[in-house]
């Protein structure tokens, strides 16, 4: 049986939720919304940009209005994130001894391609990831379709049993395996 990793990157690669509020209060400021850690805990943090913005605007947010939204916003993530980028405690050792061992990895993220890139690139992972999948999570049906959508799409990698493991980092929401 062939075997890769698949990671998500916000949450597992590098703790992003605190920077991500950052660039919310700072977006929803210019609009006079100030939202709070609490509503964040409850309608931002997991959720996708679609949601949340409909969210806190109070209508449906879609279509070209969505992607100008989402790239201001995402715009003042990477601005804020920049020069901050750091992977959660042992991500880079797990990572190595991976590629030590030399299994495929991919990771699989909601978050925009430049959000990767951003941080992907600044840790020196990207160019050893064998794929890269930025998800459409309109179009993922099951949390372990998430992470097998990475998977090259070729039989070589077509998994006939996936299992996952989300391992969050301290304080996020609980471990959940699915199979």
């Amino acid at each position: 049986m062939n075997k890769a990793v698949i990671f998500d990157m916000d949450g597992v690669i590098c703790h992003t939720n605190p920077y991500h509020s950052i660039a919310f209060k700072e977006f929803f400021a210019k609009r006079e919304l100030f939202p709070t850690e609490a509503e964040f805990a409850l309608h931002m943090y997991g959720k996708s940009n679609s949601y949340i913005l409909s969210h806190f605007l109070g209508r449906k947010i879609e279509g070209q209005e969505l992607l100008e939204l989402e790239d201001e916003k995402e715009s003042l993530f990477r601005e804020i994130y920049r020069e901050k980028v750091d992977p959660i405690a042992g991500f880079m050792q797990f990572f190595q001894s991976l590629k030590q061992q030399g299994l495929p990895t991919g990771v699989a993220t909601s978050a925009p391609f430049a959000n990767l890139e951003l941080i992907a690139g600044t840790l020196g992972i990207m160019h050893q990831m064998q794929s890269i999948l930025p998800l459409n999570m309109s179009a993922i049906t099951s949390h372990t379709q998430r992470y097998t959508s990475s998977l090259p799409q070729s039989s070589k990698w077509s998994p006939s049993f996936a299992w996952c493991l989300r391992i969050p980092f301290q304080g996020s929401r609980q471990p959940k395996t699915r199979g």
